[in-house]
């Protein structure tokens, strides 16, 4: 379905459940202190931008009816949290009660609501791959052991980029900081390129896969449309999810064979380590469940990290000042040119700053996932009911007074800062928090660190052609799979490789 045939949509739903939601929650819940909202009209006014730039939308209503806002669909209440201090009272002090999640139609094809980490509620098999992902997968034992394999990717990553500036190419920073990102994690899960040449083939399945899940799905509001499935949606998740498991069904078939040879090595990666659990006891993990695991993962870790590193790219060739003080740290530290390897990151205090910064103004999640309340919880003074959709605007709560200059980019708010983005500081919970927090961040975080410091220390970026730093906008590219690129020519500096990049923003 077509962006306009969409976007109707989606004014429909909200035209119908805007009524049918406010007369049924004023029936349900007459003796609740409900959180307010804007009204119809306002969010009428707003339709536009709430479907384009829904974090930003929200963010602009929260400075009018506070940081507890709620919008009503259909007989959905949905509660939108502004603020730090009441995202831990949903993430930490009351976090058992906000454990489950809600299922959008699409991801019900597969059968994945009921097999994937991300969607299913707090059961004995979410536990049971949590823990996996927590002891087995994530740990830092286990990530110190497969660092060898995302070596391997970091130097494809940078011979890539002198390649290009060898030729004078065009280099496209999106579509590199993609590439590296899906290549990093398909070393570290099965010790090969999970796509090879058919990157840009990958790219298109993981946009629309993310695109779905984010796209207002009429069907998710009204049930008795599910059957019809009116803007296809659950159809092209099915297709696109059907082509992801047909490359991991060659793959796993492939390693297992290979394990039935008596000489086998393991290859340290994670798929090694699934299948040993899956010889130990079946139960806790099949061929089956290891696909829809991998699903998530690939998901989950693929964009979003190439998002935030193409971010951190932009900040610092727009900040020439702060580039050249990460690049001076590198240098001192590492050495001019060399790669950023993982045991390095605890020694980079300033590129450490860079990345939290990044993230702060930049998150890869602008919306975290929404919890689901298991019963009547009251935060901060309100009711939320139960069955309530609750979700932390944390791009809003990046942007509020409680950071100094909050729109500015300065990495040196976190020098000397105990924050970290462990879900322990509810300032900066980029990854979640609690129970549902990301079980992926230690590996997107040293993927991160060692991308971006690598880049930085190897090559000089500078805007050509005369334009000025300051003229550039990134608020224009924010959209999920809408990037930078990048055009360069070359000139020798020390020995190494001068990038004259320049930036072009759609």
């Amino acid at each position: 379905m077509d962006y306009v045939s969409s976007a109707l949509l989606f004014l429909l739903t909200c035209f119908v459940t805007y009524f049918v939601g406010s007369f049924y929650a004023r029936s349900k819940n007459s003796n609740y202190k409900l959180p307010p909202g804007p009204s119809f009209f306002t969010i009428m006014s707003n339709i536009v931008d709430l479907y384009n730039k829904p974090h930003q939308t929200l963010t602009k209503f929260a400075n009018f009816y506070g940081p507890v806002m709620r919008i009503n669909l259909c007989t959905e209440t949905s509660i939108i949290i502004s603020s730090s201090d009441i995202a831990k009272e949903i993430l930490h002090t009351h976090d058992s009660l906000f454990t489950d999640r809600s299922v959008p139609h699409n991801t019900t094809t597969h059968n994945h609501n009921n097999l994937s980490l991300v969607f299913l509620p707090f059961s004995p098999l979410w536990q049971q791959l949590r823990k996996i992902c927590h002891n087995n997968l994530f740990s830092t034992k286990a990530l110190d052991a497969s660092q060898e394999l995302r070596l391997v990717k970091l130097k494809d990553l940078l011979n890539d980029m002198h390649k290009s500036s060898l030729t004078g190419e065009a280099v496209d920073i999106e579509r590199a900081a993609f590439k590296a990102c899906i290549n990093f994690l398909s070393y570290t899960f099965v010790s090969q390129e999970f796509v090879e040449s058919l990157d840009d083939e990958y790219k298109d399945i993981v946009c629309a896969l993310l695109n779905a899940i984010g796209t207002p799905n009429i069907s998710d509001h009204f049930p008795v449309l599910k059957i019809f499935d009116p803007q296809g949606i659950k159809r092209l998740t099915s297709n696109n999810i059907s082509k992801v498991f047909k490359t991991l069904d060659t793959i796993i078939d492939k390693r297992m064979k290979l394990r039935e040879s008596e000489h086998y090595i393991s290859k340290n990666d994670m798929l090694d380590t699934l299948l040993d659990i899956s010889k130990e006891d079946i139960r806790k993990m099949d061929k089956k469940q290891i696909k829809h695991l991998f699903l998530d993962l690939f998901l989950a870790g693929t964009d979003t990290t190439a998002y935030v590193l193409e971010r951190a790219m932009s900040e610092l060739v727009r900040n020439p000042e702060i580039m050249s003080k990460a690049k001076k740290e590198l240098e001192e530290i590492i050495g001019l040119g060399n790669p950023v390897v993982e045991s390095d990151i605890n020694r980079l205090p300033y590129l450490q700053a860079v990345v939290k910064e990044s993230l702060r103004l930049h998150p890869p999640a602008p919306m975290l996932l929404s919890r689901k309340a298991r019963v009547d919880v009251e935060i901060s003074g309100y009711r939320i009911p139960k069955g309530a959709h609750v979700w932390i605007n944390e791009w809003g709560i990046g942007r509020t007074d409680i950071w100094e200059d909050a729109h500015l980019f300065s990495p040196e708010r976190f020098i000397g800062s105990e924050i970290d983005v462990k879900g322990r500081h509810f300032k900066l919970i980029q990854f979640g928090s609690g129970r549902r927090i990301c079980p992926g961040s230690p590996l997107a975080v040293r993927m991160l660190h060692s991308m971006l410091g690598s880049l930085i220390n190897s090559f000089d970026w500078k805007l050509e052609n005369s334009i000025e730093p300051k003229d550039m906008n990134l608020d224009k590219s924010l959209k999920v799979c809408v990037g930078l690129s990048a055009t360069q020519s070359l000139k020798p500096l020390y020995g190494d490789i001068l990038l004259f990049v320049c930036i072009f923003f759609g």
